[in-house]
């Protein structure tokens, strides 16, 4: 039956198709207004949520409601158009910045940590606004203002668009001319400083910038939802990228996106608010995001993750299998060249505490890159010409890092990680000199079999 029911309400294709093409008048103002409120709150959230700042625009849209309420009073005495959206907002933002300064006051002056210092100014100036609000609807000329709490997208009309689309652009404009200072204070507030940056200039311009994206758009998903429209949008982009500068480009995407498709699925589905759906469809956005993100997304985690274990599962197969030949062979037939001698893979299971699984696995990878060879037998191995000299490659490395972990870093042995790649890259040519002369007197100095190619991957340093 409720099935049923839902089929019945929902719309018929020419009312999507009408949507979805903007031909109405009020449904191209909305979906403006939203489209631009998001791509400013995408850019201001990605300098608040790197700049630890992302429930300052929380408390500051609670601390609203009261300066709302004030300001629908003070005009009703005062004779004037109490439900003007400008003096409304006015009154907010005055309630909002007060609201901030008070969170700082307590911050500076009493030992509470900022965030209970956010969570008593929020409570408490909520709890004054719906108080206030209660007065008003008591005068019985206050009807729309509930509006401001869980927004009113669809009432929104061309002169609030205008208003949204002033806003945004002051913040855009602020974000551009001052990206470098706003990026070096997200980053590092002490290296800013000691560049001669005035710090406290940057963080109040930052602030304003916040404020005045959380005050317009109060309008449209009200003081409950705003703080998600400020921090999801930034929050979903930093999954795709390292570089600040696509990300505040991608944050303002896909506010602007969930904008879009959050008011024309409110506008499909009329049961459903505005607000609401914009914050939902920005959600769904940051869990695929949160998923499917190239850069930190869970799933090229896993991937990398995955085929970081396989690397290191072949680095220790070879040098394991170099470790045996060496265990087997004198050091005059060490020295000679690649090993074809026969590795048993039951003497390689001790060795790194593989199961047999992974060791057949590993194998398996070798034997692609041409590494190793298995016998017709199946129970031993070979290593190949690339395989010997990748081999003692690895051993080199490995037992060079743990030489400079033993002597320069006071680990022991017991607690040294076994992987290391590419030393060349993180030490002195001077200190592999030492730590290779350091081999040398314990006997564990690898002599590599060289050719252009390996002399070129290796660098200096070689014996």
């Amino acid at each position: 039956m409720l099935v049923a029911d839902w089929l019945i309400e929902f719309p018929a294709w020419s009312e999507v198709s009408r949507i979805v093409s903007m031909r109405d008048y009020n449904t191209r103002v909305v979906v403006a207004g939203v489209a631009v409120l998001g791509a400013g709150s995408g850019l201001v959230g990605s300098f608040a949520l790197l700049r630890k700042r992302a429930l300052i625009g929380d408390a500051l849209a609670h601390a609203a409601l009261p300066g709302i309420a004030s300001a629908f009073l003070i005009a009703t005495a005062l004779g004037g158009d109490a439900k003007s959206l400008g003096w409304l907002l006015l009154g907010a933002c005055i309630s909002g910045v007060l609201g901030v300064i008070a969170i700082l006051w307590l911050r500076s002056q009493t030992r509470l940590s900022e965030d209970a210092a956010m969570g008593i100014v929020l409570s408490v100036f909520f709890g004054g606004g719906v108080a206030l609000l209660g007065i008003v609807q008591q005068m019985g000329s206050g009807a729309g203002l509930e509006g401001f709490i869980y927004g009113k997208t669809a009432s929104m009309r061309a002169e609030d668009v205008s208003l949204i689309l002033i806003a945004s652009l002051i913040a855009l404009c602020i974000g551009l001319l001052q990206f470098k200072q706003l990026k070096l204070l997200c980053f590092d507030e002490l290296f800013a400083s000691s560049r001669g940056f005035n710090t406290t200039w940057l963080d109040g311009l930052l602030m304003a910038m916040i404020i005045l994206v959380t005050i317009v758009g109060l309008q449209a998903v009200g003081i409950i939802l705003m703080i998600a429209l400020l921090i999801i949008p930034a929050a979903s982009a930093r999954f795709w990228t390292e570089s600040f500068v696509v990300m505040t480009a991608i944050s303002a995407m896909i506010g602007a996106i969930g904008g879009v498709v959050g008011a024309m699925l409110s506008g499909i589905f009329a049961g459903l608010p505005s607000g609401a759906m914009i914050v939902l469809v920005c959600s769904g956005l940051f869990f695929v995001s949160m998923l499917f993100g190239r850069s930190r997304g869970v799933v090229i985690r896993f991937v990398r993750r995955r085929n970081l274990n396989h690397k290191i599962e072949g680095q220790h197969l070879l040098r394991a299998a170099y470790e045996w030949i060496e265990d087997h062979t004198n050091t005059r037939e060490l020295d000679g060249g690649p090993q074809r001698k026969p590795i048993p893979t039951c003497d390689l299971l001790p060795m790194r505490s593989w199961s047999l699984r992974t060791l057949s696995r590993a194998i398996d990878e070798a034997s692609s890159e041409e590494l190793v060879r298995r016998t017709q037998e199946g129970n031993e191995i070979r290593l190949t010409g690339k395989g010997w000299v990748e081999a003692c490659r690895l051993t080199r490395q490995h037992r060079l890092w743990e030489m400079y972990l033993i002597e320069h870093a006071d680990i022991a042995p017991a607690k040294v990680d076994r992987d290391a790649d590419a030393i060349e890259h993180v030490l002195a040519p001077e200190v592999i000199e030492r730590l290779e002369d350091l081999l040398d007197q314990q006997g564990l100095s690898i002599n590599i079999p060289m050719n252009p190619h390996v002399k070129a991957s290796l660098g200096g340093g070689v014996r």
